[in-house]
Formats: C-alpha cells, sequence, structure tokens
C-alpha cells in the first residue's frame, strides 16, 4: 500500500492490488481496538457481504453455488443488506474517531456524501445524489441507478467500512443478489455509463479529490 496523503492526523493510503475481504475485516477491527483512524482505497476479490440489517430472500443463490463460482459470503456487523464486491471497483473506507474530533455519525455522514458528489462531479463530470428512502448515491438524472453503494459501521464512537464505487467491474456478482433489496438492474457503473476512458488516471483523481474534500470538511 502507499501512503498519498497526510493531514490532520489522518493517513490515505492507496493498495495497488487486489486485498481479501477478510483481510480488511480484521484490520478495521484492530483500528477500532487501538482507535487508529486512516482511510484505505483498495479492491476486493468477488464476495457478498450482507449487514445485521440483511433479509435472507435477498441472496438469490445457494451458498454451495457461490462457492462453486469462487465468491466468499460474508456476515458483517455493518449497517445495510447484500451487497457485492468485484475487481473493478473503488472501495473507499474510513476510520474515523468520532469521539476525538467531536462529530456526530450524522456529520460523518453528510460529510461522506457530499466528498462523494464533489470527487465524481470533478472526476466524471456528472452528479450524483442521495435518495432520502435507500442508502447510497445515485444518478442526477436517472435516479432509479445507484453508482455508489454504502455500509457504515460506527461502534465505540469509531466508524469503519465506507462506500463502494461501481467503475470498470462487470456488475456480475451483483445478479445473485437483490442489492441492498434493490433490483440487479438497478445498479449501474462507469463503465456502463461510458466513463471507464483512461480508467487508472481517474481512479487516481478521484480518490485524491474525494480525500482533499473530505479533509477540508472534517473537524
Amino acid at each position: 500500500m502507499t501512503k498519498f496523503l497526510h493531514r490532520k492526523g489522518l493517513p490515505s493510503y492507496l493498495f495497488p492490488s487486489i486485498v481479501p475481504y477478510k483481510r480488511y475485516v480484521k484490520f478495521q477491527e484492530n483500528s477500532r481496538k487501538n482507535r487508529r483512524e486512516s482511510m484505505l482505497f483498495l479492491e476486493h476479490s468477488p464476495c457478498l457481504t450482507g449487514g445485521i440489517g440483511a433479509k435472507a430472500e435477498n441472496l438469490l443463490v445457494s451458498p454451495s453455488l457461490l462457492s462453486s463460482l469462487g465468491v466468499e459470503l460474508v456476515t458483517l456487523q455493518r449497517g445495510g443488506d447484500f451487497t457485492a464486491h468485484e475487481p473493478g471497483q473503488i472501495v473507499g473506507y474510513l476510520h474515523i474517531d468520532l469521539k476525538k474530533r467531536n462529530l456526530s455519525l450524522g456529520d460523518f455522514l453528510r460529510i461522506l456524501n457530499q466528498s462523494l458528489v464533489v470527487a465524481v462531479r470533478e472526476t466524471w463530470g456528472f452528479r450524483v445524489e442521495e435518495n432520502p428512502k435507500a442508502p447510497g448515491l445515485y444518478l442526477a438524472e436517472e435516479p432509479k441507478l445507484k453508482l455508489i453503494s454504502e455500509g457504515i459501521y460506527a461502534k465505540s464512537y469509531f466508524t469503519s467500512f465506507g462506500f463502494a464505487l461501481n467503475a470498470v467491474n462487470d456488475l456480475k456478482t451483483f445478479s445473485l443478489i437483490n442489492p441492498c433489496g434493490a433490483k440487479t438492474e438497478d445498479m449501474t457503473s462507469l463503465l456502463r455509463l461510458g466513463k471507464d476512458k483512461d480508467f487508472p488516471k481517474r481512479r487516481l483523481e478521484f480518490v485524491m479529490s474525494f480525500t482533499q474534500t473530505f479533509l477540508d470538511l472534517l473537524p
């Protein structure tokens, strides 16, 4: 991993290779235990994750089929229903000590979403927005299409997990679930939007824009 920014006592790291999901789960547990803040940007091998509100009917295939497909199934303590990870996403994880920064969870979520909106606009030139009835960020021009999934876990005034932006991934893993209780066809990606040109460069631009905005807004 490469540290690319360190401001306000918060180091930010970009991973050049795929990180196994369970490796991250252990990392966030240790971060909370030691109250060690950081932001990570990475991608995962194919897996499905279900939060504490996940509904069994939103998993559309059997665990044995998932195993045969090489897709890991992980149950988590974060919020949210089932979602999918696969190579080609931009995954951002935020480990923030809310108590130290005198920051409410509501204000943290506002800063997170504002930073994502700015970074998408600055990097790819289109708008995403919140849906008051569902988590994540959606295309402003086609509000039913979700580009960014979100799931935050806040325990002991310390956050973990974060967001996953569908970039150049093919969305095949999403066909195995009703993502966050919605339909697979409601998911979109930069690839489907024709915004995948020069992706490695744009990925770095997005991460830098998000990080700078988030740190500017963070107490």
